[in-house]
């Protein structure tokens, strides 16, 4: 009696690990929205911990067995062979749930990543937005143009590990046909927006440059008639102190 339920606890054991794999392996999960991602994510968290649970029962199955097969060596043999079969088809249910538990958390992990990244990139794209609007309308003075110009360069000055990371990411979900819908709707507003900021923004310093140029120009310019003029002021002072008479000095003194 003993062994027919032993038996019958080895068809149930099996039984449900047909059950198990059915549910959690051999399902085609389609992920199009984080929801659908988060909710399987939790899914095969339960299926991990509730498949764990079992393995008290099949220790115990596996004791109970050995002592029978103690006792009833006939009847104990072959249960030993179901038991093998049920032990290995227990272990790999373990590795396959265990397998895709982790790539779907890893998953998970990279959505999150992404959504950081972006964040993080649509700060700074903002900040640049903010830095090119506050140059559009400087006073026209030479530290005014200057501040304005090295307030923007050191906005442009940012490194492009962050897109990279966006790219690589939002890729690597796309490829696995994982919520490739949204990140490419994601990207597409991403990179469309930091092209448009990217080309005003140099466009912008390119402007400002060439203002500043200009500006340093007529600037060496003004000192250069300033000196002049002065020393022509220290000239004309000295004739008058001096009560030279216009008309005896060079065309150009006149």
């Amino acid at each position: 009696e003993k062994a027919v339920n032993l038996k019958k606890d080895l068809a149930e054991m099996q039984e449900w690990m047909t059950q198990a794999e059915e549910e959690y392996l051999e399902k085609d999960f389609e992920y199009k929205s984080p929801e659908e991602l988060e909710n399987a994510v939790e899914e095969m968290k339960r299926a991990k911990e509730d498949v764990w649970q079992k393995e008290v029962r099949v220790k115990i199955l596996k004791d109970n067995i050995k002592m029978l097969a103690a006792k009833v060596p006939s009847s104990g043999q072959d249960l030993a062979t179901e038991l093998n079969v049920v032990l290995e088809n227990y272990q790999l249910l373990c590795n396959r749930i265990r397998g895709k538990c982790h790539t779907l958390e890893e998953v998970w992990s990279c959505w999150i990543e992404l959504l950081q990244y972006l964040d993080l990139e649509t700060a700074w794209l903002n900040n640049l937005e903010e830095r090119v609007q506050m140059t559009e309308n400087l006073p026209d003075k030479l530290d005014a143009v200057n501040d304005g110009l090295e307030s923007l360069e050191s906005v442009l000055r940012h490194p492009a590990d962050n897109r990279t990371q966006i790219r690589e990411l939002g890729q690597t979900l796309i490829d696995g046909g994982i919520l490739d819908d949204i990140i490419s709707e994601k990207l597409e507003a991403f990179n469309a927006r930091y092209e448009e900021l990217s080309h005003l923004a140099v466009s912008r310093q390119i402007a400002l440059e060439q203002q500043l140029q200009t500006m340093r120009e007529t600037d060496h310019m003004l000192q250069v008639l300033q000196e002049n003029l002065a020393e022509l002021d220290t000239q004309l002072t000295s004739y008058l102190t001096d009560r030279v008479d216009a008309f005896q000095m060079p065309q150009e003194a006149q």
